[in-house]
């Protein structure tokens, strides 16, 4: 399939990675959980040159697995990981060392902030957080060590969208590596290559996996960041298991069927909440009065179904009442699955400060029908009066 650049995703995901000849016709490849590998003879084991040689480093599920996310990403080589952070791990320590530098984007999901703050400074990487509207202007915080720039866009919690094409730009110029998480738009609705970047990293957790019952995440690289990809990865000694593989892979089949009701949902409910009296402002891209509607207009295909809401000013009491009274929200950490879900906001920043008097809550809408989203958002915000 890789040949065919034409096709649509919903027709990728549906046929990219696929192994039916090597599975006596069957059209899911099989959970495989194995660790050791035996080799035919004494000669292939020597030429280590086998599909596959131990557990860890691949097996027919995970190999279906990153063949169709690839086939999706566009990129040169995919490779999984136990969880997103994982991912980002994986891919930050692909192009860092110890004295380099690290330009990251200061609405990054927390735990990567943390990652930077403890681990990547206690292994000698500095990190430097910047505006995620800086655009072009990352120029002036490039330094002669600056070995990668990180983009999240759109930003976590807040929904900063990234002139990553910009950015992008100033990176290469000064040979340093261009990393994506792409978790919010997926391959679908924004192309990480297309726009200049060099490792896509996915939290498949999320839309990818798309039932809440699977931890993963995956790194796509471009041809000039594949070995390095590659290298870190074995050397990391990740792993994700077959069964995870499976599930993953099985979410990424119907993944841009289950997006376009996301989306439609979402913005249902973003113009809805967008009206409502104890309502501040929406953080969401795709609406016309967001600040980064033009970029995503531009850049992106479409919108998915997480966005965040800045809520009036009100005592921590009704608040509670509010969230307290929600029937069809569920409140709980990640996102993405077929469920609705909705959580308050904690927003750390060091370079750019999120602005809000209120109140910040991330809303995920789910699967179920958008009017009866609605009706229980409208039951809930009735308790803040």
């Amino acid at each position: 399939m890789s040949d065919d650049k034409k096709l649509k995703p919903e027709t990728i995901a549906t046929h990219a990675g696929r192994m039916s000849d090597a599975h006596f016709g069957a059209v899911n490849t099989p959970v495989y959980r194995a660790s050791t590998i035996l080799y035919r003879d004494l000669a292939s084991l020597e030429a280590g040159n086998t599909a596959y040689r131990y557990g860890r480093l691949g097996t027919p599920s995970s190999s279906s697995f990153e063949d169709a996310a690839n086939e999706l990403e566009g990129g040169a080589r995919t490779i999984v990981a136990p969880s997103g952070l994982g991912a980002i791990a994986l891919a930050i320590q692909a192009v860092c060392g110890a004295g380099d530098h690290l330009l990251m984007v200061d609405s990054c999901y927390h735990p990567t902030r943390l990652l930077c703050d403890r681990t990547l400074k206690r292994f000698g990487i500095e990190t430097t957080y910047y505006d995620p509207l800086i655009g072009a202007g990352i120029e002036k915080l490039m330094k002669l060590n600056t070995r990668a720039v990180f983009c999240e866009s759109p930003g976590s919690l807040t929904f900063e969208v990234q002139d990553v094409p910009a950015i992008a730009a100033v990176a290469h110029k000064h040979g340093a590596s261009v990393l994506l998480d792409n978790t919010w738009a997926t391959p679908v609705y924004f192309n990480a290559f297309d726009h200049g970047v060099d490792l896509s990293i996915q939290a498949a957790t999320k839309y990818v996996g798309g039932h809440a019952d699977v931890m993963i995440g995956y790194v796509a690289a471009n041809e000039s960041h594949r070995e390095r990809l590659e290298s870190a990865h074995h050397d990391l000694g990740l792993y994700a298991s077959g069964d995870d593989c499976y599930l993953a892979l099985r979410g990424l089949r119907t993944m841009p069927v289950r997006l376009a009701r996301h989306q439609e949902s979402g913005l249902k409910l973003a113009h809805w909440l967008a009206k409502h009296p104890a309502v501040e402002r929406v953080l969401h891209p795709a609406l016309e009065t967001d600040p980064g509607h033009a970029l995503w207009k531009r850049d992106c295909k479409g919108a998915t179904g997480l966005f965040g809401v800045v809520m009036k000013d009100t005592p921590h009491s009704r608040f509670a009442a509010f969230m307290d009274s929600l029937k069809l929200f569920g409140m709980g950490y990640s996102w993405g699955g077929y469920e609705s879900l909705i959580v308050p906001s904690k927003i750390h920043r060091s370079a750019a400060p999120f602005d809000a008097k209120g109140r910040v809550v991330r809303i995920h809408a789910g699967l179920e029908d958008a009017d009866d989203l609605i009706a229980d958002l409208d039951q809930a915000l009735a308790k803040l009066a």
